[in-house]
């Protein structure tokens, strides 16, 4: 389907579960070995419940409510409270759904979901590995992307691609303060970041360039604005490898003053050319990059709250990467009702062409204080950034609210 023009897209450059208390490292190896011990035992008795919930899809739950509207007939599977399903749950933890399941695999996929939801203790870059539970803080990164930020709007004659407006965002029922994404991919051997005419062929390109997405909604505003008519605040949550030598990828945060206007942009924020509008990243968590072919090994998850930190946590097999800051940033955390979540190019409004015959479910997973399924709201997106996959049906379940859909070639 053709990206509604009216619709502004941008583009990247480029619960608290355990408290302080918890001893320090050189303290901590009999935690570290019991907590191993118990994640294993959940992922046995996960496997001895569900045995067959990797070799074929689980049954569909058709008592939905009619907030559980699926835009389509093939509804993912349903997360209402008390399902015993656990296929979303894997994919949210980064666990490979294509892989076979034992134990231990289970323990790592619990210990991923754990760690994307346990707060750091403290403004930074932190990292943490299996089994242990405490994030240990690391340096954090700083240097320049290697593609500045850009922002242009969708051309008339786009082509069909997914991205760039052209994407699924849920709505919440109120404000969002966490969203978690994952992917199950199929027939997936072969990535390439190539440019788009309309972006002038910008970003980081190449084989495996792509970025991994989580972004808010774009349309409110803030303090932050400073009263500027017609500014609103935007906030991506980003993996990106390459981002700023080859070789590294980084975790961060990315912060837009939309529409600011002419004037020069507040301290630290960068105005991109020819654009109104005001950008600026935070530090950077260096991660592994990764090739296309472990897209179904990773989640991403952002976190925003109001008067605290907000974060972005990407896991991947035995690590955890998190980088935290202000929320005074933007106060995104007053404003934050939709989300975004795919894989597309890397920065400069690129596109992210996969093989032929590619299929990768989306699923994301909203906190919002409530157990109302959200809307699968269509051509809503608001990355520049694209892929070259045909998107398919949509389905919001409610219990934990998420969504669901299928993007292939």
């Amino acid at each position: 389907m053709k990206t509604l023009n009216q619709s502004k897209t941008h583009v990247i450059s480029q619960p608290t579960l355990f408290s302080s208390a918890v001893p320090t490292q050189s303290c901590t190896e009999p935690l570290r070995g019991s907590f191993k011990g118990i994640l294993i035992a959940a992922g046995l008795a996960t496997a001895v419940a569900a045995p067959a919930w990797a070799a074929q899809p689980p049954d569909v739950d058709v008592s939905q409510s009619a907030g559980n509207t699926a835009m389509g007939t093939d509804a993912p599977v349903s997360l209402t409270a008390g399902s015993s399903n656990t296929e979303a749950g894997s994919v949210l933890s980064g666990q490979d759904t294509d892989e076979a399941v034992d134990p231990e695999s289970l323990a790592h996929a619990k210990w991923r979901a754990l760690m994307a939801q346990t707060s750091t203790p403290a403004e930074g870059c932190f990292h943490a590995s299996y089994p242990d539970i405490v994030w240990e803080r690391v340096d954090c990164k700083m240097g320049q992307p290697r593609v500045r930020p850009t922002h242009v709007k969708p051309a008339d004659d786009e082509l069909e691609v997914t991205g760039n407006g052209n994407d699924y965002v849920a709505k919440a029922t109120g404000l969002i303060t966490l969203a978690s994404g994952g992917f199950a991919i199929k027939g997936v051997t072969s990535e390439k970041g190539v440019g788009v005419a309309e972006y002038k062929d910008a970003g980081i390109l190449g084989p495996n360039e792509y970025t991994v997405q989580l972004n808010t909604n774009d349309k409110l505003t803030t303090s932050k604005c400073a009263g500027h008519s017609g500014c609103t605040v935007w906030q991506q949550f980003v993996y990106s490898p390459d981002y700023l030598v080859e070789g590294k990828a980084e975790v961060f945060m990315q912060y837009w003053l939309l529409g600011w206007g002419s004037s020069a942009c507040p301290g630290g924020w960068t105005k991109p050319k020819d654009s109104a509008d005001c950008v600026k990243n935070s530090l950077y968590a260096e991660a592994p990059d990764l090739p296309i072919t472990d897209l179904g090994k990773v989640a991403l998850e952002g976190t925003a709250s109001a008067g605290g930190n907000d974060s972005v946590v990407f896991t991947y097999g035995s690590d955890a990467y998190s980088i935290t800051g202000k929320d005074s940033v933007l106060d995104i955390s007053s404003v934050w009702n939709k989300a975004e979540f795919n894989v597309v190019g890397n920065a400069g409004g690129s596109r992210a062409d996969f093989n032929s015959g590619s299929s990768i479910t989306v699923t994301l997973l909203l906190f919002d204080g409530s157990t109302s399924a959200p809307t699968c709201v269509a051509n809503n997106g608001t990355t520049g950034e694209s892929n070259n996959l045909n998107l398919g049906t949509c389905a919001a379940f409610s219990g934990i609210p998420n969504i669901q859909f299928t993007e292939s070639n």
